[in-house]
């Protein structure tokens, strides 16, 4: 992989990430500096693994998760499982391959692929 065809999985994956946190409203200035961090991190992991490219997305919104688990909460809020009382996260599946989705962990319901999450109000 030349270094064209890393920083345009990158971006990419940076897009994606981005993406699901305008469509849940939560994409401040400190939030896209995590989206940002996740990405620096990953362009050292891409560029010792280059076949993982196809990985980078699933794992920057994996990266940003855990990072605004530390320091604001859950994200992404299931919205398959509303009534339970119980909010929880969604989970990215597969933890390590193509196509990331956005799945219910106690449900096993695929919500979204990484990148398109609708906003609450396109939800219902």
């Amino acid at each position: 992989m030349d270094g064209m065809e890393l920083e345009q999985a990158l971006h990419a994956a940076r897009a994606l990430v981005l993406a699901d946190l305008v469509a849940d409203d939560v994409a401040d200035a400190d939030i896209v500096s995590l989206v940002e961090d996740a990405v620096v991190h990953r362009r050292w992991w891409v560029e010792q693994w280059p076949e993982g490219a196809e990985f980078v997305a699933g794992l920057i919104a994996q990266d940003v998760q855990d990072a605004l688990l530390e320091r604001y909460g859950r994200w992404p809020l299931c919205p398959v499982c509303t009534t339970s009382g119980d909010p929880h996260a969604l989970d990215v599946e597969p933890e390590l391959g193509p196509d990331p989705h956005w799945v219910c962990p106690k449900t096993a319901v695929a919500v979204a692929r990484v990148g398109s999450l609708r906003s609450p109000g396109e939800m219902r």
